[in-house]
């Protein structure tokens, strides 16, 4: 008898651990909850409705392949793994398949089941170059990007992406009936528990991975992606591919990604100043984080890759974040953006960067409070791209910008959001105001009268620059 453990891989295809399940006659496949782990990792409520409509998908895919998905719940990972191995010796699994994943407390759940002499095999799906590849001359994984970007290049040009298929379909008639082996374990009535925090999450407009991989992936991939470099910073169009979501629960596959842009635009792999090439960046920037937290495991105990700011004390107010959190910083930019996470679930990628500039740089609060914010609300939460962006934005990570970078959210807004469309459609309250003053409107509202409808700046941009050069200085 073999398992299918269900993970992070919320996939038919190019789903390793699934294409050796049904080679090996698989029957059963299961999903273990941690409802505990999910809140210590700061899961969003939004994330986990989506992983949920997902599992109801993957339940019926499965199910072609003869397969019966099931559900267990548990609290955390030490319970995850003895329920696991519980279930194993009721039902007498001789072996179990899963993809890995490489956070520090998922690789240690994963050890301590294989010294308790579980037969367990463990497939890479959530990667395009494999860990520990692309290394420098020493050996050793990259520091910088650009680097490890030729050498990735290199790697695919050399060795391209092997990405499985969809697993055959089996006529099954004549065999065994599948039936659970307990009611209560069957996905067709799969809910998660109320004390998930579920309860009013809304990913419904996100369609499910199937109808994403029919038509929004060619239509991005076909029309959009050539103008992705001179559309993406703006965040008032819809310029970049939404995919994050569904690479984050492991709804599609990043070498599938890879694979499919390359078929249409095949001299990238050589050519990095074409138009595309914006947008295949991106997934290496994915894979450098991901090959970073492999390499350093440290960085999932949010520990700060340059370790001189391990001892950092933030002199960030406790007030100030809650202010940035709510939206009420003063300055337009960054509150539409909170909003727009509030909201939403999701932030424009130029607008991650400028708020988690302006909480760490202008505010001086500890750039963790802000990763942990971040992955309470987003549906696209991912570990090792959120711990990345943070630290970039924060100055204490892997090939992280200059600490003297200090974005102006005045002169990014001007840039980004000219007219102040994106700005007028999550600050309601700024509908009126005129373009020429919408970036920074206090004076403006001022003179009209107005300054009881907008919130004052927490900080004047130019003191809080010259206070956070001085504070890294200090460092």
């Amino acid at each position: 008898m073999t398992l299918l453990w269900v993970r992070r891989d919320l996939r038919c295809f190019d789903n390793p651990a699934l294409s050796q399940a049904v080679a090996n006659g698989c029957r059963y496949a299961l999903y273990i909850s941690t409802v505990n782990q999910w809140r210590i990792h700061n899961e969003s409520p939004i994330k986990l409705d989506f992983i949920r409509r997902h599992l109801h998908q993957m339940a019926i895919d499965l199910s072609q392949y003869g397969i019966a998905l099931l559900h267990l719940s548990a609290t955390n990972f030490t319970e995850q793994g003895i329920f696991l191995l519980n279930f194993c010796r009721e039902h007498q699994i001789q072996q179990v398949l899963a993809n890995s994943e490489p956070e520090c407390n998922e690789r240690e759940r994963d050890l301590s089941l294989l010294e308790s002499g579980l037969n367990i095999e463990f497939f890479d799906c959530d990667v395009i170059a494999p860990r520990g590849r692309i290394l420098n001359q020493s050996g050793e994984m990259f520091k910088v990007f650009t680097p490890f970007k030729k050498v990735w290049l290199k790697h695919m040009r050399e060795c391209g992406a092997e990405c499985i298929g969809r697993p055959v379909q089996t006529d099954y008639l004549g065999q065994t009936q599948i039936v659970d082996p307990r009611d209560d374990l069957s996905l067709s009535t799969f809910c998660l528990k109320a004390d998930t925090q579920v309860k009013g999450a809304v990913s419904s407009h996100w369609p499910l991975a199937d109808k994403v991989m029919e038509k929004i992936v060619p239509r991005f991939l076909n029309n959009k992606v050539v103008e992705y470099a001179a559309q993406r910073d703006f965040p008032a169009i819809k310029g970049t591919s939404g995919l994050s979501p569904y690479l984050a629960i492991g709804a599609l596959s990043a070498r599938t990604l890879y694979q499919q842009i390359l078929h249409r635009y095949p001299q990238l792999i050589e050519d990095v100043n074409h138009p595309a090439f914006a947008w295949l960046n991106e997934l290496i920037w994915r894979d450098f984080y991901k090959h970073l937290l492999f390499h350093y495991p440290r960085l999932s105990k949010r520990s700060p890759f340059q370790q001189k700011y391990e001892n950092t004390q933030w002199p960030g107010k406790r007030a100030d974040f809650d202010a940035w959190s709510k939206g009420e910083t003063g300055y337009p930019l960054v509150d539409a953006a909170m909003r727009q996470l509030i909201t939403t679930g999701w932030m424009h990628n130029r607008l991650r960067m400028v708020v988690a500039s302006f909480l760490t740089k202008h505010l001086l609060v500890d750039w963790r409070l802000g990763e942990q914010f971040f992955m309470s609300h987003l549906i696209d939460g991912d570990f090792s791209a959120n711990n990345g962006g943070w630290q970039w934005a924060a100055s204490t990570g892997c090939d992280a910008q200059p600490y003297f970078r200090v974005f102006n959210p005045i002169l990014q807004s001007q840039k980004f959001d000219q007219n102040g469309d994106f700005i007028r459609k999550y600050l309601p309250e700024l509908a009126d105001i005129p373009n020429k003053h919408i970036h920074f409107p206090h004076e403006y509202m001022a003179l009209q009268g107005l300054s009881q409808h907008y919130w004052p700046p927490l900080v004047e941009h130019k003191t809080a620059r010259l206070r956070a050069i001085a504070f890294y200085k200090g460092q």
